[in-house]
């Protein structure tokens, strides 16, 4: 319940904002209020804003009633900056827009943008953003920008504030301000007058306290975010400039950023990679030390050097695609992993044989090896990147992962680490990791913490300022290089920087912000305890997701990620209501699980996207399926039953219900029964399905035809949903999708196989995906034993027509079956036998969810330009949200997932996919026909001349 100002804050905004943006309810507060640091605080409102004008409008009605407000984009930060226990402004993810330069060499993006979206908006011209930080594809550009995140090949030369171009910025009192405008300037002059004179006194007299200017010239010439950036008091005499690039870094202390422009930099695509082996930590160091010197003097170009000690390659030895002889290390092994680019191919040979030149000095305990090729080196980057929630899989339940993050002088860097080294001895941190970007001497530790014990809380205090003193005092280095002051160095920033320039910081802090109304507590914090306080515990919930960090790695992939809740938030809710319930206190569970329904169950996709971007490979749907097992009723487990042992019937009853439909549509035409349709679902609230102008007819199809007995055979089980479901009102193609891939396949010269009594059969995954999962299994079993007998024990390959049946068949079967869906078997078969004529006609595709995770995305890309000169594919759809049914029952998923789609392929003339459900939605939201990619490949294919 709100009180006092904050209700009437409240009565007022939901004036001129949506009430439906504006969350306080335990739920919504509790998920928002959660981000990647080992910090909670629980906003009373959250309100999520997509135009400059609500922030706007919430600025002046905070400032007027004097209540606190912090800024929050993607939520991976790891210092506790993006948290409230006010008012969290959330930038939403339609908060997006963005501008290039006619000459490319700026982009201005709002902040809701991701770091990878806009690479991806430059990589036309081969350009890129300066800043690269290891959650470039999570982060958000507001957040990128207002902690001045780096990452492993930007530096200090292409970070925000040095690729800055101008800025669009709302301050406290809810003042504008473009500092590309010279308008907007005057007008600023006029209003902030004082203001400016005041900023420009603080620059003068940082410039003129020479042993001040001297340190901040000495400590940003290695990576440095604790505190405010106080180089801006020096690099620039305009105020404009000063002032934008104090906002850097500046953690949403200062002002908001509405847009900001950057100067983008070269992309270039040649790279090398080499992951090279030290004997020890020291060597590695001292290489580390060679290369900067030798890149400073411009003796060789090297773009990344990444270290990895080897409690850190502990923790990846068991991926999969790490090489089996890590394991055999010694204990003191450490891994460099270096990256060198290039304008030519040319150019990166001489580069490489330069680097190992160089490097042939130290003693290795592997051959060094630089590889050209793509797929390594991204495996070994994506590796490194996942360093750090590669050790939450690993913890202990119930414990956080900490990550810290300090730059050292690079003379000095083996000696630090060593020390450091031996700090985590000294307080039996024994699992403890270093990590990260050695080039610029900045790296990032990691241990495990448990908070939950007093005495634990006091052996990380004692740690960190040990690690304080030894980092700040002794080698003058950076507490945060990085990540951001937030909390958690708060309390250290005059330790570090000293008593005059922690002044000036205060100084700078009260004249952006008088009131400290602006994410209060934040790098400006008297409270010397502040980094031990508001921690957050990490319950126990379900081993499914127990490993979770809260990173928000997953959110982007999500496609309820901007309607309800993300894999992360499903996350965090489940483990408030499971110490709840530990604790004894029902009721309150109570009350989250009722408001978890809708937003946590019922518009969970359970699509499993998430685990593909999870480090750890952490799958939320699979929670979701668990828990809707759990809500599952006797009565409805028996009807599911029924439905099982009778799906021949089912799936007939289904067929006629589709051809009433239809039948409907042909007497009433599209707009009376769209009117008809919406009104009765409203008048059910909901619980009616709905109805699209692109819903498939009914059809039987006839798998009774003439053909040759054939040497070459294949299987073809055709999914329930393909032998049920037709073309439908506003079909494009003449055949149905079944007639079409025999006829194909008769073209490749195969003889089709069927499996006996088809018409029953199903991959299990409707019952499921459900919670149904004794039914599944018992579809699941039957398919498998048809298609044993079909495929003689495996001896022919056996294709389904439907992407995500195919993915549940491989997930359930542990039989050797070879079993494919139309992308895989495209390429490895129908290749062979026939000859691609590409369209001279732009069509669009989009990957499932199931082909995704089978590592299809990039093999469907290669088959669709083997078909057509031009190939769109969407970046901003992932899962399409329909969900087998949910986009009939829950549609604003599919509304909110496709929301993007119609703008990226509106150059398309035709459109595919590989699942018929998801084709609907995708139809319906482009105004495109989406059909098989097996149309495609009959119309651009003839048989080959054997």
């Amino acid at each position: 319940m709100l009180e006092g100002k904050y209700q009437d804050f409240y009565n007022q905004i939901s004036i001129v904002i949506d009430k439906n943006k504006i969350f306080t309810d335990k739920l919504h507060t509790l998920a928002y209020g959660t981000d990647a640091s080992f910090y909670r605080l629980i906003p009373k409102i959250v309100i999520k804003t997509d135009t400059s004008k609500e922030v706007e409008e919430i600025l002046n009605l905070a400032n007027k009633l004097e209540l606190s407000v912090t800024f929050r984009a993607a939520g991976t930060s790891l210092s506790g900056q993006a948290i409230s226990d006010s008012i969290l402004i959330v930038t939403s993810r339609n908060f997006r827009g963005f501008k290039v330069s006619p000459n490319k060499e700026y982009i201005s993006l709002q902040p809701a943008l991701t770091g990878q979206e806009a690479n991806n908006i430059l990589a036309a011209y081969s350009k890129k953003i300066g800043p690269d930080p290891a959650s470039i594809n999570s982060a958000m550009i507001g957040g990128i920008a207002a902690n001045n995140a780096s990452g492993m090949c930007c530096g200090i030369s292409q970070n925000s504030y040095k690729t800055l171009k101008s800025m669009k910025l709302i301050f406290v009192d809810g003042t504008k301000l473009d500092t590309a405008d010279e308008k907007s300037k005057d007008e600023f002059r006029i209003t902030h007058g004082e203001f400016l004179e005041e900023l420009k006194k603080i620059s003068n007299e940082t410039k003129k306290d020479e042993e001040l200017r001297a340190k901040i010239e000495k400590k940003f010439k290695i990576k440095n975010t604790c505190g405010y950036s106080l180089n801006a008091l020096i690099d620039f005499e305009d105020e404009f400039e000063i002032l934008q690039h104090l906002i850097i870094g500046s953690e949403g202390t200062l002002a908001f950023i509405e847009e900001i422009t950057y100067e983008t930099v070269e992309d270039l695509k040649d790279k090398a990679s080499a992951l090279i082996y030290f004997k020890n930590v020291e060597e590695a160091c001292k290489a580390v030390t060679k290369l900067k010197l030798a890149r400073d003097a411009k003796k060789i170009v090297v773009d990344a050097v990444e270290l990895m000690d080897r409690a850190g390659l502990k923790s990846i030895e068991n991926d999969p695609a790490m090489p089996e002889f890590i394991k055999d290390f010694d204990k003191e092994v450490t891994a460099l992993l270096i990256e060198t680019r290039a304008i030519s191919d040319k150019a990166l040979d001489k580069q490489i044989k330069q680097l190992e030149k160089l490097l042939k000095e130290f003693e290795v305990v592997r051959d060094i090896y630089f590889t050209k090729d793509v797929a390594e080196y991204t495996m070994y980057w994506k590796i490194r990147k996942g360093l750090f929630p590669a050790v939450g899989a690993v913890r202990k339940t119930g414990t956080t992962v900490i990550i810290e993050d300090v730059a050292y002088p690079i003379e000095v860097l083996a000696q630090a680490t060593l020390e450091l080294q031996e700090l985590f001895k000294k307080h039996n941190y024994t699992e403890a990791l270093i990590f990260g970007h050695a080039l610029e001497g900045n790296f990032h530790f990691v241990f495990t913490q448990d908070f939950s014990i007093e005495e634990e809380v006091k052996r990380y205090d004692s740690f960190m300022n040990d690690v304080v003193n030894q980092v700040a005092v002794k080698y003058q280095g950076s507490l945060k290089a990085e990540h951001g002051t937030g909390r958690n160095m708060a309390a250290f920033i005059e330790v570090e920087w000293g008593k005059t320039a922690y002044i000036m910081m205060k100084r700078i802090k009260s004249l952006f912000d008088p009131k400290n109304l602006l994410n209060p507590g934040v790098i400006i914090n008297d409270d010397k305890e502040a980094h031990l306080k508001n921690l957050k515990a990490l319950p126990a919930t379900n081993e499914l997701v127990d490993k979770c960090i809260e990173c928000g790695f997953c959110e982007p992939t999500c496609p309820s990620n901007d309607l309800t809740l993300t894999p992360r938030q499903r996350i965090v809710v489940n483990r408030e209501i499971s110490r709840l319930q530990e604790a004894g206190e029902y009721e309150e569970a109570k009350e989250y699980l009722k408001l978890y329904q809708y937003d946590g169950l019922e518009t969970c996709a359970a699509c499993s996207l998430c685990s593909t971007a999870c480090p750890v490979k952490i799958d939320t749907g699979s929670l979701t399926k668990y828990l809707r097992a759990e809500q599952i009723s006797p009565r409805a487990d028996k009807i599911a039953t029924a439905i099982a042992n009778n799906y021949k019937a089912t799936l007939q009853g289904m067929r006629i219900g589709l051809k009433g439909v239809n039948l409907v549509h042909k007497i009433l035409g599209t707009s009376s029964l769209e009117a008809i349709a919406s009104t009765f679902r409203d008048w059910s609230r909901g619980t009616l399905p709905k109805w699209t102008p692109y819903l498939p007819k009914g059809i039987n199809i006839n798998t009774r035809f003439e053909q040759q007995v054939l040497e070459k055979k294949v299987v073809y089980f055709p999914s329930c949903i393909n032998r049920s479901m037709g073309r439908n009102s506003k079909s494009t193609v003449d055949e149905e999708l079944f007639d079409l891939t025999v006829k194909l396949l008769k073209k490749a010269g195969f003889q089709i196989i069927f499996p006996e009594e088809m018409d029953k059969l199903c991959c299990g995954m409707p019952f499921s995906s459900k919670g149904y999962k004794d039914q599944g299994k018992i579809k699941s079993d039957e398919l498998e034993e048809a298609l044993k007998k079909a495929s003689k024990q495996g001896d022919y390959p056996i294709l389904c027509d439907m992407s995500p049946c195919t993915k549940t068949m491989i997930g359930n079967f542990g039989s050797r079956l070879k079993i494919y869906e139309p992308i895989e078997f495209a390429l490895e078969h129908l290749t062979k036998e026939l000859e691609f004529t590409k369209i001279d006609e732009p069509i669009t595709i989009h990957t499932t969810c199931s082909s995704r995770k089978m590592g299809l995305h990039e093999k469907f890309i290669e088959l669709a330009n083997m078909c057509s000169t031009k190939v769109i594919v969407p970046q901003n759809v992932k899962c399409c949200g329909f969900a087998g049914d949910r986009g009939f029952t829950y549609p604003e998923l599919n509304d909110s997932a496709l929301r993007f789609l119609k703008e990226e392929t509106k150059e398309a003339k035709y459109a595919f996919s590989t699942s018929k459900t998801c084709e609907i939605g995708l139809s319906e939201h482009s105004n495109l026909d989406y059909n098989s990619i097996f149309y495609l490949i009959d119309k651009v294919t003839k048989r080959k001349n054997h």
